[in-house]
């Protein structure tokens, strides 16, 4: 390639180690900046910056995991993947998803165990990763919390628009893949009809922790969170709030349940820091990333999985 993959972020997520490539045996974290088909209101791109700056600013340790940041590892910082500029959405995704492909190319995703958290970014960024995860593990479980159904086939002219990128993830299905969904309470007529149909989507808390507790030990789950999942009240600072989503309580239940799972991939997205000039929006989303790394290390201290 003639442009390099990554871009060092000014202040890497704390206590992580800046890394060049995903290591492994580790949380690897990966910044995409990338909000060319959002849709409403922009800014995401903004995003993993605003999460690695507050990171410093909160406690290492969860009262919710009764774990610490400073007590798991190891975590690196790989800093912010390279997303083009031309203004056209389609090729300039194509610029960060293909970045993604020639950072990761010839790694042993699942011998290495390498875990990556990506951090947006619009939605559309998730489908490199979840890509790479489905074509390594033929039995992934695909979590998706979000307030919209992204099952659109393309969106305002964009193949790989943030509204169609479950879609764009079901092309890369195979028979022993799932799909569950929570949250969802904004979409087409026909994508409510097809997640009902094809029982994805779970109508409430308790449905979709019974389906994630359910899952055997062994079974890769990765996690998509948009989020708009949450409901504005508790963080406006996204570009498609809609009303009606869940708190941060409902978040750690699933969250305790990620945590005896096998966790192997994650990314947290549609974080739009100017949309909510008190900060609180960035803080609560460091504090979901938080979260989520300590529960990639499932309680055993030194060890990811």
């Amino acid at each position: 390639m003639e442009y390099e993959l990554l871009s060092r972020s000014e202040n890497p997520y704390y206590p992580a180690v800046p890394a060049l490539s995903p290591q492994p045996r580790s949380v690897n974290i990966i910044g995409v900046g990338f909000d060319g088909t959002a849709c409403f209101r922009k800014g995401a791109s903004l995003g993993p910056d605003a999460i690695r700056r507050v990171s410093e600013d909160i406690e290492t340790y969860s009262p919710y995991l009764d774990m610490d940041l400073a007590e798991v590892g190891p975590l690196f910082d790989l800093g912010n993947l390279r997303v083009g500029a031309s203004g056209d959405g389609n090729a300039d995704w194509l610029v960060a998803h293909d970045s993604f492909a020639a950072l990761t190319a010839g790694l042993d995703f699942t011998g290495d165990e390498i875990k990556v958290l990506a951090l947006g970014g619009e939605h559309s960024v998730s489908c490199s990763m979840i890509r790479k995860y489905l074509q390594t593990f033929p039995d992934l479980v695909l979590l998706h919390l979000d307030a919209h159904a992204d099952l659109r086939d393309g969106y305002q002219g964009y193949h790989y628009s943030h509204a169609a990128v479950i879609r764009r993830c079901l092309d890369h299905f195979g028979p022993g893949h799932r799909l569950a969904q929570f949250g969802i309470r904004s979409g087409t007529r026909e994508e409510f009809a097809w997640m009902r149909e094809n029982n994805t989507l779970y109508a409430s808390l308790a449905e979709f922790a019974g389906f994630v507790e359910n899952l055997g030990a062994e079974r890769p789950v990765y996690l998509t969170l948009d989020l708009d999942f949450f409901d504005p009240a508790f963080l406006p600072g996204t570009g498609t709030p809609e009303a009606g989503g869940e708190d941060f309580l409902s978040f750690i239940r699933i969250v305790k349940l990620l945590k005896t799972k096998r966790l192997v991939g994650a990314d947290v997205v549609e974080l739009a820091p100017a949309i909510d000039p008190t900060g609180n929006s960035d803080v609560f989303a460091a504090k979901v990333v938080r979260e989520l790394i300590l529960a990639f290390y499932g309680g055993e201290t030194g060890h990811a999985g």
